[in-house]
């Protein structure tokens, strides 16, 4: 669960919200890979688990813990679930990154505390410090395997995608452990996987850097931050107020909250933190869930973060095998989940749906690949 904030952090979301409020030029956006907003990584840790897995309607995330060897005992032990909310920072870092780089290969820098603080973490050392839970989770997060799955019935037919990805398979980490802040000889690097890689990068949900310095400290707060702004863009472009019943986050979100009132609870006072640093946002009164209204803006103006913003949650048809096949025979090297992503896009401004969805996807992924060429 997340600890009650200190008079110190309220006094950041506060700061944060005067800022903001007073209309101060947003220079930086962070990104967050489209499909861990929707299904989230735990907020405490799972224990010693070989698989862990979270539901959220028709996708579900899974994510397999990689195991090391005890130096101590030699033995095989499980290297754990990545939770709370070192990993999510790390996760909105990892999305920025690629997106800004289109590189694989992302650069931590040859000193540790400066790398925390890139984050928005203050470095401290000893048992409870952040240094070992940073380390811990960053081990957790790049040694993971982390699949998506999709499913679909229609017309009494069942379907199902699923995408299998290694986090980071490559990596080297120099730091030196008694003084963090002194920078090493060699430098610290991770190369995602091709596949983590592409799908991060394929629909990311811009957020505000800022925002998300006030509201490091709670997992909760920051997916609900990133959800809110997400959907916020979807009201925003349908014109419809969106609905989200308390029985869907407690599928969606990583919490350990059994019981809908404590859930209720929890998830509005951390909304009034969320309101207090995104001005843009705007909420219902319905009752029974929280309901997201268009008259709302995304946390990132349209000027900044207009070719990054997200799509709308989940495919519209799985694509066939054979059309997968084709579109990768003439772009290889294009993505064409990507290229779904923006053609249901597309689709949405259509008053008439295709009857042939794979087919109409082909005709729209060579116009998409001509712009890219």
């Amino acid at each position: 669960m997340d600890r009650k904030p200190s008079t110190r952090q309220q006094a950041k979301i506060l700061d944060t919200a005067v800022s903001l409020r007073m209309g101060q030029e947003i220079t930086d956006a962070a990104f967050m890979a489209r499909a861990l907003v929707q299904a989230t990584l735990p907020h405490s840790d799972p224990g010693d688990i070989p698989l862990w897995q979270r539901t959220n309607g028709r996708l579900t995330l899974s994510i397999k813990p990689d195991w090391e060897r005890d130096p101590k005992t030699n033995k095989v032990r499980c290297v754990g679930v990545p939770y709370g909310t070192v990993p999510r920072l790390l996760l909105f870092w990892m999305t920025t990154e690629a997106i800004k780089t289109n590189s694989r290969r992302l650069e931590l820098g040859n000193s540790l505390s400066s790398f925390m603080r890139e984050l928005g973490m203050v470095p401290t050392g000893g048992r409870w410090g952040t240094i070992p839970r940073m380390k811990e989770q960053m081990k957790r997060l790049f040694r993971a395997k982390i699949s998506f799955e999709l499913t679909r019935e229609e017309r009494g037919a069942n379907g199902f995608a699923w995408l299998d990805m290694q986090v980071a398979p490559k990596g080297v980490m120099w730091w030196d452990e008694k003084n963090p802040s002194q920078p090493v000889l060699f430098s610290s690097w991770i190369e995602l996987s091709e596949e983590f890689f592409n799908a991060i990068k394929a629909a990311p949900v811009p957020v505000n850097t800022k925002a998300l310095a006030a509201l490091k400290n709670s997992s909760m707060a920051l997916d609900l931050y990133a959800l809110t702004t997400f959907v916020t863009f979807q009201a925003t472009q349908t014109g419809q107020a969106r609905f989200i019943s308390w029985e869907h986050l407690q599928q969606q979100l990583g919490t350990g909250y059994d019981r809908i009132d404590n859930l209720r609870m929890a998830v509005k006072e951390n909304l009034r933190k969320i309101q207090a640093v995104y001005p843009g946002l705007r909420l219902g009164e319905r009752q029974g869930g929280i309901e997201i209204l268009p008259e709302g803006v995304t946390a990132i103006p349209s000027r900044t973060g207009q070719r990054a913003l997200p799509r709308p949650t989940g495919f519209a048809t799985i694509l066939s095998w054979s059309v997968v096949e084709q579109f990768r025979a003439h772009y290889p090297r294009l993505d064409v989940y990507a290229c779904q992503a923006d053609f249901d896009v597309w689709l949405e401004g259509k008053e008439e749906k295709p009857r042939a969805y794979g087919r109409a996807f082909l005709g729209f992924a060579k116009r998409w690949a001509e712009d890219r060429a």
